[in-house]
């Protein structure tokens, strides 16, 4: 991260560097959507609509698209597979670069589109030559007078099951994928031992607030992390106040998602003490209730945002916000050496 960091800023390379202003800037950061061949190994299939409903309405207010890796399952499938099963929501992806305002980013289940073959043969035929896939991209901005910066990469680096490891891709794609096809198994995060997908979490927690005036938003863990907080932790302060406050219909609201990611989540450790709001993590497009996650910046607010079906409608709804000046505010931190 630090090599990827340095590179950026040092090396001064235009693609990956977009100034913003704070106060007028709009973009949405989807991750993970793990797009397959609609069989039972799929986890895209039953977010897809929530998925493409979210894609309008963002193309429709002017939001700037961030795909922020694992948009394609290439550990279970190959390129041609799956562009052929997800010529639509790929179409609707690319209306966005048609008007300037898409930037990918590739993950490592995702890491062919990293070659420009691949993306020439597979991808550039429906977005066109002007898509750049890159490791990371880098928002600049200034507020109340100082500089500050937003890392947007995947977050597999480091990862040792996941970053160049030629091991768990055999595995995924010769002897779990058949297993998942076979006994119709079908779960929501990259693994089930969330001790080890927290430690990651942690790890880049402390990576960015080591760092100065930056935060740091990332996927591949599908979990969504709001200002360094994950968002059990925050469900059960929000809970806490609606108790404290009275109010029956929030407090029943609140235990009903609370129980259902704590579900989903079994087993989770998460450190109590991410106070910094240097990290965010954007969860994952492919949750098994059909939700979606996703980071929102606009008219001056960071945002923790879902998707989710109700009676047959996708409904955006917000979990978490603050301002975006308040949170760079509160990094105070210290310079990296």
């Amino acid at each position: 991260m630090n090599e990827l960091l340095s590179n950026i800023r040092e090396e001064k390379k235009e693609t990956n560097i977009l100034s913003f202003d704070v106060g007028s800037a709009k973009f949405i950061v989807f991750s993970d959507q793990h797009k397959g061949m609609r069989d039972l190994a799929d986890d895209f299939r039953l977010s897809e609509t929530n998925y493409m409903s979210a894609l309008k309405y963002y193309n429709e207010n002017e939001f700037t698209l961030i795909a922020l890796g694992d948009c394609e399952e290439l550990w279970e499938n190959t390129p041609k597979e799956v562009i052929e099963k997800n010529r639509l929501n790929l179409l609707e992806e690319a209306k966005f670069l048609q008007l300037k305002r898409y930037y990918r980013i590739y993950g490592n289940h995702d890491l062919e589109w990293k070659y420009d073959i691949q993306q020439n043969l597979y991808l550039k035929p429906t977005f066109g030559p002007d898509l750049n896939i890159r490791e990371a991209l880098y928002l600049h901005t200034t507020s109340g007078g100082m500089e500050y910066g937003v890392l947007l990469t995947h977050g597999h680096q480091g990862d040792l099951r996941s970053d160049g490891n030629a091991f768990s891709k055999w595995f995924v794609a010769a002897i779990w994928t058949p297993l998942q096809r076979y006994f119709e198994i079908y779960i929501d995060t990259i693994s089930d031992h969330f001790e080890l997908v927290d430690k990651h979490n942690i790890l880049f927690y402390e990576w960015s607030a080591a760092q100065h005036n930056l935060v740091l938003i990332t996927g591949h863990t599908h979990i969504p992390v709001f200002a360094s907080l994950d968002h059990i932790d925050k469900l059960a302060n929000q809970l806490q106040k609606a108790e404290a406050t009275g109010n029956s219909d929030e407090v029943g609201k609140l235990k009903s998602h609370l129980e259902k990611r704590k579900q989903q989540y079994a087993g989770k450790k998460m450190l109590k003490t991410m106070a910094k709001p240097s990290y965010f993590n954007s969860g994952c497009c492919c949750f098994n209730d059909g939700d979606i996650s996703g980071i929102e910046i606009s008219e001056g607010f960071i945002r923790l945002i879902k998707w989710e079906s109700e009676k047959g409608v996708s409904i955006r709804k917000v979990l978490e916000e603050a301002p975006l000046g308040y949170v760079f505010e509160k990094l105070g931190g210290e310079i990296n050496t």
